[in-house]
């Protein structure tokens, strides 16, 4: 005989009805999903996008690159008139677009990404350069996880 919980039960109850209704399976634990790797303990949930963070730097050549211990030169003035040549439109935008998704797990770099997403029209080398130096902040931080700790009495209070 396997022995339950109250909340195991309900799940498996809740399942069982659904499976019922829909086609559907249970595929168990989840892993990773749509960038997003997951790894469930007894005590919580890590969420992070590593594989999703190298994959970035490989698609844009930048897996040696030299680490950089912060995203963005705090004096750095970005400017829409910076007086340098542009560069490529495309390739500008599915990089950065690439730094957006990666904020959902990495908000260390969210202001970072903010800053230049500003920038998306001026497509200038200065701004490319800016964009850049993030991914040789993540180079360095790839591994950064965000951790959910599970909570027994949890109250939400507006």
């Amino acid at each position: 005989m396997i022995y339950m919980g109250s909340n195991e039960l309900i799940i498996a109850k809740f399942k069982t009805c659904m499976m019922k209704k829909f086609e559907m399976t249970d595929l168990g634990l989840l892993h990773y999903f749509l960038g997003f790797e997951v790894k469930q303990d007894f005590d919580g949930i890590f969420i992070s996008q590593r594989k999703y963070a190298m994959d970035l730097l490989k698609k844009f050549n930048m897996l040696r690159c030299k680490v950089k211990a912060t995203p963005m030169n705090v004096n750095e003035k970005l400017s829409q008139d910076d007086n340098t040549e542009f560069v490529n439109a495309t390739y500008f935008r599915s990089l950065v677009g690439g730094l957006n998704y990666l904020c959902h797990t990495r908000l260390d770099i969210a202001f970072s990404v903010r800053v230049v997403s500003r920038f998306m029209h001026t497509l200038s080398k200065l701004c490319l350069g800016v964009t850049k130096r993030i991914l040789r902040y993540i180079v360095g931080t790839a591994e950064l996880k965000i951790w959910y700790s599970k909570v027994s009495n949890f109250k939400l209070i507006g």
